[in-house]
């Protein structure tokens, strides 16, 4: 029997001699080439009916356009760089993986890929890469991470025309370019709010050394929250850089100070936590409250499970997407900041049973 190759006739993947050509997309899916390119290249431009036709098409037929020659065509290289950078031992070191591969999705989706490259410890230094990369028309765009006070990259960027978007405030300048964060305040806040409905009133807080835009932002939070709900504050703060056995010694004096509650700053700080309390022969959850942050795969497997504050990762991806893809098409265009809340998860640390008698 004769195989169907009327368009959309047949079902599944049509059988090819070589690879699918333009041409036969557009025969398949009952439009033009100039169709199918715009599906491609400018998808805006087309009905949505008309758009799904032709993606439905593409799928079918397994349809890989030439790079290169869409390149050249377009003068876009339809890559998306962003920097590695090393990051320190801890359990929530995995919260930048999983914002990149929930970023690549979304790009993927959008037709871009990202393009990797090792960034060196001080983030301000990727600057000459990102020269070297636009130098051979390697990249679009970029996505920044790991945004601090005085970050030079976004300046650096927008000073040439290049379009980014930062996953992170940039502390500094907030006026400079586009950026999606997570409100770390707010969780923060949260977290005092469960303590104190559980019976808590005092409440330290875990954090790193003043400075960080992200720790701050954090201790801000627990401080104002304290204030709203009449608590003080005063001597219950202690800091320490992201590191289990640092973070280990620094609570100590907290724990000695009679609190019944501690939030931190990031889950490895609440494992630390753990660890002192154990020393003591005491228990996070029974003997004591303790909230993370980051929500880490570590959290829900600690004994007992770590109560942590969840970013909407995969929402961050989406958002970065979107702001770039519009910073690409329209370089002039007024920028946009989203600021994104997170998730309490509330786990055995924080169990009612561990409320102060």
């Amino acid at each position: 029997m004769a195989r169907d190759t009327t368009p959309g006739g047949g079902r599944g993947r049509a059988r090819q001699d070589g690879p699918a050509t333009l041409a036969v997309v557009a025969q398949r899916a009952g439009v033009s080439p100039q169709t199918v390119s715009n599906a491609l290249n400018s998808p805006e431009l087309l009905a949505p009916r008309t758009l799904e036709r032709v993606r439905r098409a593409i799928e079918e037929l397994d349809y890989r356009p030439h790079q290169a020659a869409r390149s050249l065509r377009s003068r876009s290289s339809r890559l998306i760089g962003y920097g590695v950078q090393p990051t320190p031992d801890g359990v929530s070191g995995p919260v930048m993986e999983h914002f990149l591969h929930a970023f690549s999705d979304s790009a993927h989706r959008a037709g871009y890929r990202i393009l990797l490259f090792a960034a060196p410890g001080d983030a301000d230094d990727e600057t000459d890469t990102y020269a070297e990369l636009l130098r051979e028309r390697s990249v679009d765009a970029f996505v920044l991470s790991n945004t601090h006070r005085g970050d030079r990259r976004p300046d650096w960027l927008r000073k040439r025309g290049i379009p980014f978007v930062a996953f992170g405030r940039p502390w500094s300048n907030r006026e400079a370019g586009d950026w999606v964060d997570v409100d770390g305040a707010h969780g923060t806040a949260a977290a005092v709010g469960h303590l104190v409905a559980l019976g808590h009133r005092k409440i330290a807080f875990l954090g790193w050394p003043r400075g960080s835009g992200v720790g701050d932002d954090r201790g801000r939070g627990w401080r104002e929250a304290m204030r709203r709900h009449g608590l003080s504050a005063r001597g219950l703060r202690a800091s320490s850089r992201d590191d289990v056995e640092a973070a280990r010694e620094a609570v100590g004096p907290l724990l000695t100070a009679g609190v019944t509650a501690v939030v931190a700053a990031s889950d490895t700080l609440a494992l630390g936590c753990y660890r002192a309390l154990r020393d003591t022969g005491r228990a996070p959850g029974r003997d004591l409250s303790v909230v993370g942050f980051d929500d880490s795969s570590a959290a829900a497997l600690l004994t007992p499970s770590l109560t942590s504050l969840r970013q909407p990762l995969t929402e961050v991806g989406q958002v970065c997407t979107r702001l770039l893809l519009a910073r690409i098409k329209d370089p002039q265009g007024t920028p946009e900041h989203v600021l994104l809340t997170p998730e309490l998860i509330v786990r055995e640390s924080t169990d009612s049973t561990a409320a102060p008698s």
